[in-house]
């Protein structure tokens, strides 16, 4: 469960924010992952929990929201957002399969700290 390692990084750049901005109280994370970047949402959620638990950010609430993934065809050039099987994503312009540029789909950032 990569999820454990991630939320140990979250917590470790929260407290660095909130020391550099001079707050103490946590409310609320927001983080932006992308659909190739493999996360489970309840996963993390739980990972970030037990990481704050016993500590200064308890109680916060995370957020997560998924980034569609977006490609830009290596053939035609246009962009389209691939379903199904993530293995072979082909143009549904001009049918090319192979060889895409990955335009969005593999973020993972925090998007909004809400402290005070």
């Amino acid at each position: 469960m990569h999820e454990m390692s991630i939320a140990h990084s979250l917590v470790g750049i929260i407290k660095q924010e909130m020391d550099k901005h001079g707050v103490t109280k946590l409310l609320r994370v927001k983080v932006k992952y992308g659909r190739l970047s493999a996360i489970v949402p309840e996963a993390l959620e739980t990972a970030f929990e037990a990481m704050t638990m016993d500590t200064e950010l308890q109680g916060a609430s995370l957020e997560t929201e998924e980034v569609p993934l977006v490609a830009k065809c290596r053939e035609c050039h246009k962009e389209f957002s691939p379903e199904g099987d993530l293995m072979i994503m082909t143009c549904p312009h001009c049918s090319a399969e192979f060889g895409h540029e990955i335009i969005s789909g593999k973020e993972l950032y925090i998007d909004e700290l809400e402290a005070e």
